[in-house]
């Protein structure tokens, strides 16, 4: 009876796992505190995704650790990249499989920031052409969608006059469009070795405390020209997951980040909850809330569950 009735359902096609690709061969390094989720050579990436398919999951999409960083993010708009090379491999090996991008430049700069560093703020505008490039170069190397999390202002409208300058006016842009200063991403800064080496990034990621600016850098990257948009992180943020479905009529995501993940992993270690139904009711609820589709690192186990 309960089936019969259930107002909120999903399934795997609605579910987005992440990736953390570096350089080497045969490397599966555990991430210690996002067990059992490990940074990937390239080579174990492909063999992640024949699961990936296998499962019916919705796709992936991939961050990069590159062999070496600089303060002009090089890595991240080469052409030989290590997301570029990913991005290859895996296209070879499985043509329709679903590659989303993360276009930032944290994991490629020295500083650990995702802009072009003047002094000691960020140059926003400056940070714009590398974006653009990274984006390019992602698409170029076969990637269905890219996805830019950096926060700098008008990077979805110089990203989209890029892209179709190139020949690529049919690669959609999902913008995490809301992208809170959080907490949550601790377990992910480890991940992807992005940890800022001084400051912050509350000057270009959003304040926790608002709601209604949330919907207006929603609005703004709509207008600039995204297809899709996202909200990082979900669980503390179901209300503007659900403000943004009642408002807007676009492809809406939620990223339930490495701390919603690690929090529940931990709990359940520990014998304090389920993990099987903490896991199924965190994702219901941001179904619940009006998201399309959901990146999370609980992606593989849901899946299973669910088939």
């Amino acid at each position: 009876m309960r089936r019969l009735v259930r107002e909120t359902r999903f399934d795997p096609a609605q579910l987005v796992l992440p990736l953390f690709v570096c350089p080497g061969e045969g490397v599966r390094r555990p991430i210690s505190s996002m067990p059992p989720h490990c940074q990937l050579s390239i080579d174990s990436a492909v063999e992640e995704c024949r699961e990936v398919a296998s499962l019916g999951l919705g796709g992936v999409i991939l961050f990069g650790l590159p062999e070496s960083k600089d303060e002009e993010a090089s890595g991240a708009y080469a052409e030989e990249g290590i997301v570029q090379e990913a991005i290859r491999a895996i296209r070879r090996e499985f043509r329709d499989l679903l590659i989303i991008t993360d276009v930032c430049n944290c994991e490629y700069t020295s500083h650990g920031h995702c802009g072009k560093v003047v002094g000691e703020t960020i140059d926003n505008d400056a940070t714009l052409d590398w974006l653009a490039k990274t984006s390019v170069s992602h698409a170029r190397a076969g990637a269905d969608i890219v996805a830019p999390s950096d926060m700098m202002d008008g990077r979805v409208a110089a990203i989209r006059q890029a892209l179709d300058a190139d020949g690529f006016s049919g690669t959609p842009i999902l913008s995490y469009a809301a992208k809170f200063a959080s907490v949550f991403y601790g377990p992910f800064r480890e991940a992807a070795e992005s940890t800022p080496q001084f400051g912050d990034r509350r000057s270009y990621q959003m304040d926790p405390a608002n709601g209604r600016e949330a919907m207006r850098e929603i609005e703004l990257d709509l207008g600039e020209g995204a297809d899709m948009i996202m909200i990082k992180p979900a669980m503390p943020y179901l209300d503007l997951i659900r403000m943004a479905r009642d408002r807007y009529d676009v492809p809406l995501g939620a990223y339930q980040v490495s701390g919603e993940y690690s929090m529940i992993m931990a709990a359940a270690r520990n014998g304090w909850l389920d993990e099987e139904r903490a896991m199924m009711e965190s994702l219901t609820s941001i179904r619940r809330a009006g998201a399309d589709f959901i990146l999370t690192y609980f992606a593989k186990p849901a899946a299973r569950l669910l088939g």
